[in-house]
């Protein structure tokens, strides 16, 4: 072999091209985690309401580590989704130094009982608002039937003029709500907005001219509803029944 030019000189090409290659290799490698390319700006977008710069800048300058190249897009992106009202975060890198990340926040559409709040997407979170929201009570992993059932009822309520305010479901599946005016429905289980919508056709009709605090109706009858009036005639307590409209 040694006598064989041509396969001598083959192999000092290869041994050549494989040291060009590993240093071109090595030179990569440490260009790409050298300091020459750090992150220097960071854009946010996004309408921002909740969220606040302070918040912002506290992640990137504890959570962001690497340079352009090195910086871990998934772990970043995960960084800022652990901000309260953040609901999706997307983190884009943009040549030669700048770091475009896009924020979507929660919008708040009830509270879970006394710990957090439910997304108009039904999702739970934990954050906090001043904002007047309805409230639910539910066992847990409700939150996306309770979420639609609000939508429905707001609908099955409207011509009453009354919206509701808390929502209860309890764990056989039974409905209670309570309504702007302090007056609470018993809508039981089946039937739930053929109910709320026959309360809805009653309120102003007769409910409403009681002239009595009303305290609880119960929906639940098949042709006709409850009404507890604490104070009627004078009796602490007392249910009258309505059916189709006439009292008894």
């Amino acid at each position: 072999m040694w006598d064989n030019h041509r396969a001598l000189g083959s192999l000092a090409n290869f041994l050549l091209l494989a040291s060009l290659f590993m240093l071109l290799y090595a030179g990569g490698v440490w260009l790409v985690h050298s300091p020459w390319f750090p992150v220097k700006k960071i854009q946010i977008d996004g309408a921002l309401r909740k969220v606040t710069p302070e918040q912002l800048k506290y992640i990137a300058a504890h959570e962001l580590s690497g340079t352009f190249f090195t910086l871990d897009i998934d772990k970043t992106r995960a960084a800022f989704e652990k901000l309260p009202w953040v609901r999706e975060a997307q983190v884009r890198r943009r040549w030669p130094d700048t770091l475009e990340i896009s924020v979507v926040e929660h919008e708040a559409m009830a509270r879970w009982g006394g710990s957090g709040l439910i997304s108009t997407q039904s999702v739970w979170f934990d954050a906090a608002s001043d904002a007047k929201l309805p409230v639910f009570y539910g066992p847990p992993g409700s939150e996306k039937e309770m979420g639609a059932m609000l939508g429905q009822l707001r609908a099955a309520l409207a011509p009453s003029g009354l919206k509701p305010e808390v929502l209860t479901l309890s764990a056989r599946r039974a409905w209670r709500v309570e309504l702007d005016n302090g007056v609470k429905l018993e809508l039981g289980r089946g039937d739930v907005l053929a109910r709320a919508e026959r309360f809805a056709r009653h309120w102003k009709g007769s409910l409403a001219a009681l002239g009595y605090r009303i305290e609880t109706v119960d929906m639940r009858y098949p042709n006709g509803f409850a009404v507890r009036i604490p104070d009627y005639k004078g009796a602490a307590g007392k249910r009258t029944q309505i059916t189709a409209g006439a009292t008894r």
